[in-house]
């Protein structure tokens, strides 16, 4: 697994985005007190759902291939030359 460039920023924003997909998709509703381990989990599998990426194999997923999953997917619905990119 390759990291990205801004990976790090390009998670948090991720999971800002993947958030609020959620709570507009009427599937969840995060509490403040919700982990930042819980979030990356029920987005990456919210989105595994719906189709929106592609679901690793059981053996590999964990926090750290999740977070790749989603920087990813964030990645690809910024426009070019944006500066996470």
């Amino acid at each position: 697994m390759k990291k990205l460039k801004n990976e790090k920023e390009l998670v948090k924003a991720a999971i800002v985005e993947g958030v609020k997909y959620a709570e507009e998709r009427g599937a969840a509703v995060f509490e403040s007190t919700d982990s930042v381990n819980d979030k990356i989990l029920y987005i990456y599998r919210l989105l595994v759902h719906d189709n929106k990426i592609q679901a690793l194999p059981e053996d590999q997923v964990s926090q750290q291939s999740m977070r790749h999953k989603l920087a990813i997917w964030y990645a690809r619905q910024l426009p070019k030359g944006h500066p996470l990119l």
